[in-house]
């Protein structure tokens, strides 16, 4: 049964206070307004040691990250590298004057003043550089998926063991409060026996769809072009490519390793899952004709098999770039006993008490053994014409101005300083980025996919791993 509904609420106000002052001790993020937060800039005193830190990638998520990263005292921003000379000017006035920039990861690998990297290139450099930066000895924050192909992943894998660097994936929800509460929920068997996860997340908008502008002063002058390229296939400069990256299968991993993937960390973080063990996908193109290559439709079906965790389980998936009323999402964990629902407002959980009896269908009995049957019915089941249905919900909301992101980088600035394991390491960040990059498998192949979510590999038809 689920914990009462108001010790369940002052329990989680209890996490979340706790979540907060912990944050609050290492990062001034928590402050109420955003006038009160310490301007960004490229480091601040604090009484943790000191965390040299360098951005490689600094589109929208790279800035994101850095932002976040820079709030947690004693963190120091030293370099940052970027294939466009506009995002580095742009550092430049964003961050401090100070800050070094270049267009070769390499020369920030290959300084001693930084601890830590933060990987947000497109998603087909994610593996090389992190392999690298571990080699060279920095920890590793590696934007989601962790890696362009499934391929990759055992690779990143052995390299965090083998050099012993911290490495977290940049999918915050395995350090929000909210997914810590709804996975003590799940635990406690708030809807009963779980069945079924369904989830959705619609987009209605040109910038939704990655549309992203293309600055005016883009060129093969003030790009990389060849470096930006690196393992993808050779092809001339083309600006849409380069900005717009995440439509091209060659650099991006489409809506499943943007989108789903998120939604696989959650799911893994509350059951204790290693994933599933059959992925089908089918979408396509649908409305934005523009060139790409990636789906703006994707649906995906997922069998989760029982383990020591969890029951057995179906997950269903979706997005639409082109859902006319815009940007509705849901995420739902179903059991007979109740559905717990997370959104960006924390968790709502919806119970409503069993039928006190299974009900008849005898209408085609003859009328002899309808009477029958229903008066030994109603031995067992009395009836109570009168009596009303009951059910409840409980909410379950963040703090005020509560930032998972934030708690997320202020987690791995804890790590890099204490050498304390994080829960979103390289082995965790293949068991979500593997059946989410299977999808696109699944969708070009027109066929289910098998994937052992223990040893973390594809399994063809003869039943070998690949």
């Amino acid at each position: 049964m689920a914990p009462n509904a108001e010790s369940s609420r002052r329990d989680f106000l209890k996490i979340a206070a706790g979540a907060a002052a912990v944050a609050a001790a290492s990062t001034p993020a928590r402050a109420q307004s955003a006038s009160d937060r310490p301007p960004v800039g490229c480091g601040k005193p604090g009484d943790g040691t000191r965390v040299g830190l360098a951005t490689i990638g600094l589109g929208g998520q790279g800035n994101s990250d850095t932002r976040a990263m820079l709030k947690v005292p004693g963190v120091e921003l030293v370099a940052v590298a970027d294939c466009y000379d506009g995002r580095l000017k742009r550092a430049k006035e964003v961050y401090c004057d100070s800050v070094a920039t270049t267009r070769d990861y390499k020369e920030i690998l290959a300084r001693k003043d930084v601890d830590a990297v933060i990987i947000a290139t497109p998603d087909h450099w994610h593996s090389r550089i992190a392999i690298e930066a571990m080699n060279a000895g920095k920890d590793v924050y590696v934007e989601k998926p962790m890696v362009h192909d499934v391929l990759e992943g055992l690779q990143v894998v052995e390299a965090q063991k083998k050099t012993g660097r911290i490495l977290q994936v940049g999918s915050q929800r395995v350090s929000s409060v909210v997914y810590h509460k709804a996975r003590e929920l799940m635990k406690a068997g708030a809807i009963g026996e779980l069945n079924m996860v369904e989830a959705f997340w619609n987009r209605n908008s040109a910038i939704g769809a990655w549309q992203y502008t293309i600055p005016p002063d883009a060129s093969p002058q003030t790009v990389d072009w060849e470096r930006f390229l690196g393992p993808a296939p050779k092809r001339p400069f083309d600006p849409v490519r380069f900005f717009r990256w995440r439509n091209y299968d060659d650099y991006g991993t489409g809506v499943a390793g943007d989108l789903f993937v998120h939604l696989f960390t959650g799911i893994h973080f509350i059951t204790g899952s290693m994933g599933p063990n059959r992925v089908y996908s089918t979408g396509g193109i649908r409305y934005w004709k523009d060139g790409r290559d990636a789906p703006d439709v994707l649906l995906g079906l997922f069998d989760y098999p029982k383990t020591a965790a969890h029951p057995e389980f179906t997950l269903t998936l979706r997005v639409n770039f082109a859902a006319g009323a815009g940007g509705e999402d849901a995420f739902r964990f179903v059991g007979p006993e109740g559905i717990m629902a997370l959104g960006r407002d924390g968790i709502t959980l919806t119970r409503r008490d069993p039928d006190k009896e299974p009900g008849y269908t005898i209408d085609t009995f003859p009328k002899a053994i309808q009477d029958a049957y229903l008066a030994e019915y109603r031995k067992k089941y009395p009836e109570h014409k009168d009596d009303l249905r009951t059910g409840h919900e409980e909410k379950f909301l963040p703090p005020q101005d509560y930032n998972e992101t934030e708690a997320h980088t202020a987690t791995f600035v804890e790590a890099v300083r204490t050498r304390t394991p994080v829960v979103e390491d390289s082995v965790f960040g293949l068991r979500a980025a593997g059946p989410a990059l299977l999808c696109n498998v699944s969708q070009r192949e027109r066929r289910p996919v098998v994937w052992d979510p223990e040893t973390m590999r594809r399994v063809d038809d003869s039943g070998r791993a690949t």
